[in-house]
């Protein structure tokens, strides 16, 4: 069966367990999940009860849910879908990478198999999106990047940008406003005294921005040998 024969519905719970795992070794559960897709917990518990009688999911009683083998390759054929949407966006319609999370959220249900893989080919096989997440491929392999938050690295080091999360679009707003994108070089240093801010510098750059946790946490980067 193709990931298109299942509901909308389906595919946002099976994409929503996959995004949770993807960047957190957090076990999932009804709650997180109801947090993530902001419905409410007895309906999530609902669907999951649903998941696990259609084979897609493993959910004991009390348990965390785990997407079984079938359900893990619907979720990645939707990442897929949804994050090739996103960069045809921004490379061929001229979007902006706050623009495109909401616009593929609605694209990726109503496209076919067959219009993906022409986006992939258009595109060149692009292995990561805007905000750097993985593009898994059309057989299902994912590579994810070795990349940590930036708030788990702290001060004293240089970076490399790898992923950004696109969860708050002002937030990206605001990073590409500072330079800080997929790819560039930064110089991180101590923020102010007795509080969890770091200042990040673009290499090159003579300016500082003092970055709070929740920027921190939104980057994900690589650190640079010395």
């Amino acid at each position: 069966m193709s990931v298109s024969e299942l509901s909308a519905s389906t595919q946002n719970y099976l994409k929503a367990v996959w995004g949770l795992t993807e960047w957190s070794s957090v076990p999932v559960t009804p709650t997180l999940l109801a947090e993530r897709t902001g419905l409410k917990l007895s309906s999530v518990s609902d669907a999951v009860r649903k998941l696990s009688t259609q084979g897609l999911v493993e959910h004991a009683p009390y348990g965390s849910v785990e997407l079984t083998e079938t359900g893990r390759s619907y979720a990645l054929a939707m990442v897929r879908r949804h994050r090739l949407i996103e960069s045809f966006l921004v490379s061929v319609l001229g979007y902006s990478w706050d623009q495109v999370h909401d616009e593929a959220e609605h694209l990726e249900h109503a496209v076919s198999d067959f219009m993906i893989d022409r986006i992939d080919e258009f595109l060149e096989f692009p292995t990561r999106d805007p905000h750097g997440d993985p593009i898994p491929s059309a057989d299902g392999t994912v590579h994810i990047p070795d990349a940590t938050q930036l708030s788990e690295v702290g001060a004293g080091h240089r970076v490399v940008v790898e992923r950004i999360s696109d969860s708050d679009p002002a937030l990206l707003q605001f990073f590409d406003e500072h330079g800080f994108v997929i790819g560039s070089t930064l110089e991180i240093g101590e923020g102010a005294p007795f509080s969890d801010a770091l200042d990040a510098r673009v290499t090159g750059s003579d300016t500082s921005v003092a970055l709070g946790r929740s920027a921190t946490d939104a980057l994900y980067v690589s650190v640079v040998a010395s």
